[in-house]
């Protein structure tokens, strides 16, 4: 039986080992960043709701609740985990759905897709794929030994 590492919102996770499966649920707004080292054969993906802290306390606590902290946090853990380096990272995003809602006024999905977007840029890192927008619930799930992601798509009821 393999391993499943399930990521939930605001959280993230780390791995090489091997056949193990990093893999979150029902993205709709929030965004999932995952990192791959083919090099080390490592993987890591955190689970965005949001793109900024209100306050640098809740960054601090939460940090992979948000954008702007969540994404530098888990290029650090790869690198203190496996020695991973910024360039061999394979990164992808995927989620940022919009709400069918006509009175959808706040459009997190959206805001979420350009903080995260505009973060690894920040840092440098290239988006190798990405999934985002539409109005689709996303289920994702990393392989730890090869890097290639799964995604299932299921329509929003909201």
């Amino acid at each position: 039986m393999k391993l499943e590492l399930v990521v939930g919102i605001g959280e993230y996770s780390v791995s090489n080992q091997k056949g193990a499966q990093i893999k979150t649920y029902a993205l709709s707004s929030c965004v999932a960043v995952t990192m791959y080292s083919p090099l080390r054969r490592a993987a890591g993906m955190v689970h965005i709701a949001l793109p900024a802290p209100p306050s640098n306390s809740q960054g601090i606590t939460r940090p992979g609740y948000y954008a702007v902290t969540g994404i530098p946090l888990l290029v650090k853990k790869m690198s203190e985990n496996f020695g991973c380096l910024k360039e061999e990272l394979v990164v992808q995003i995927f989620g940022g759905a919009n709400s069918n809602r006509k009175n959808d006024i706040f459009n997190i999905g959206r805001k979420n897709v350009e903080a995260v977007r505009q973060v690894l840029a920040e840092l440098k890192l290239q988006i190798k794929h990405a999934d985002v927008g539409g109005s689709v619930s996303r289920t994702v799930s990393l392989s730890v030994d090869t890097g290639q992601v799964q995604v299932a798509k299921y329509p929003l009821l909201f």
